[in-house]
């Protein structure tokens, strides 16, 4: 069933959003994952006039949809005059295509949509440059299919056309853009790697903060070290990591790390272009998994940012901060606490009620105090070596 938006009349392009299940989203609440969808259209700023759900048994390999659910859209998207259609999940560069060919408008899918957001709000000068890296390595694995389009034909047998000249020279000034691009981040990481040997002499424990996207990483962040950090109701608000100094007790103990958040399907192209600060995660004293607990399927998001964490080697030690406990009733509270990760320690918290915040200062402290004895005041009032934005 098509859902319509009523909406004031706004001048943008006639917009279809189409949110889709298919036998790989492992989602145990597939609205949640439809809203999820949605809200990743609304942090882009795009407001969209129509909303038809699919639910898809197999994926086609050339169009991603099968032929009966493909037809059901082209004749929505011609009654409707639909401008631009948006898709919940990833598409190739084929079905990208072949998608866009028969419905005759623009199509976004689920990668373009995320590169969008990290564009918009990437805010430091190496944030920036990761997410220019991202958009290019999308760029250019859109540009190798589109020779077709172009003609290749120059008269002559044994040789190249004019469009498959002009794909190659697109192809070289992406590659002359990436390899400048890739250069300035080295630069940036040695500076960042500088900045963490001066930390590591004086010892200084580094708490870094993980989790799903829009879970609450800043607002705990905020929460702890009484800062300012912006805090949206978006995702992906944070992309530039946020380090602030951690007091419990009028006593330094360390510092604290706000960090960019994950989500299910990740473009390929982000988790390259942020490897470099994604593994400052290596040089954490403790990492605290911040899990927005009122979402289904929170189960799900800890899995994947755990599967995340595997994939980029980082083996460190774990605590759960189970945010928004507020919004909980009685019953799925009680819920999910039996659900609470096995053999870990974990906090319900609430950064508008102040739940479980003094537990967490308390449990880092004694961390403090149990892994680095020898530490002495001194050396963190000392300390001057805060990587204060660097994504």
């Amino acid at each position: 069933m098509t859902k319509r938006i009523n909406r004031e009349t706004i001048s943008h392009p006639k917009t279809l959003i189409v949110p889709v299940q298919t036998p790989h989203n492992p989602a145990d609440n597939i609205q949640t994952y439809f809203d999820e969808f949605t809200h990743l259209v609304t942090s882009n700023n795009i407001p969209f006039d129509l909303c038809q759900e699919i639910r898809l048994r197999m994926i086609d390999t050339t169009t991603f949809f099968t032929q009966g659910k493909l037809e059901e859209l082209a004749q929505l998207v011609q009654k409707e005059q639909v401008e631009l259609v948006i898709i919940s999940e990833p598409l190739s560069v084929q079905q990208e295509r072949n998608i866009a060919t028969l419905f005759r408008c623009n199509i976004i899918d689920r990668t373009t949509l995320i590169l969008r957001i990290f564009e918009q709000h990437a805010i430091s000068a190496e944030g920036k440059l990761q997410v220019q890296l991202a958009l290019l390595q999308h760029q250019k694995s859109r540009l190798a299919g589109r020779g077709i389009h172009l003609g290749q034909q120059s008269g002559y047998v044994g040789t190249r056309g004019p469009g498959e000249t002009q794909k190659e020279r697109d192809m070289q000034h992406i590659e002359h853009l990436m390899l400048k691009i890739r250069r300035d981040l080295a630069r940036m990481d040695q500076t960042r790697a500088t900045q963490r040997k001066r930390r590591m002499t004086t010892a200084i424990p580094l708490f870094c903060l993980i989790g799903y996207t829009n879970a609450g990483k800043s607002s705990i962040l905020n929460a702890l070290t009484q800062s300012d950090v912006l805090v949206q109701n978006k995702l992906f608000s944070t992309l530039d990591t946020t380090t602030r100094e951690l007091y419990i007790n009028h006593k330094k103990v360390g510092l604290i790390s706000d960090t960019v958040g994950f989500i299910q399907n990740i473009p390929h192209q982000l988790i390259e272009a942020f490897k470099s600060t994604l593994h400052e995660l290596k040089y954490a004293t403790l990492l605290l998994h911040v899990v927005d607990s009122t979402n289904p399927n929170w189960q799900l998001h800890v899995s994947l940012v755990n599967a995340m964490i595997t994939e980029l080697t980082i083996d460190k030690p774990m605590i759960y901060l189970f945010n928004k406990s507020d919004m909980l009733s009685v019953e799925e509270r009680n819920n999910l606490i039996t659900k609470l990760p096995p053999g870990q320690v974990s906090f319900l918290t609430s950064t508008y009620t102040q739940e479980g915040l003094d537990e967490v200062r308390q449990y880092l402290a004694a961390w403090t105090a149990e892994h680095h004895p020898k530490l002495h005041q001194a050396s963190f009032e000392d300390d001057t070596s805060i990587d204060d934005t660097s994504a």
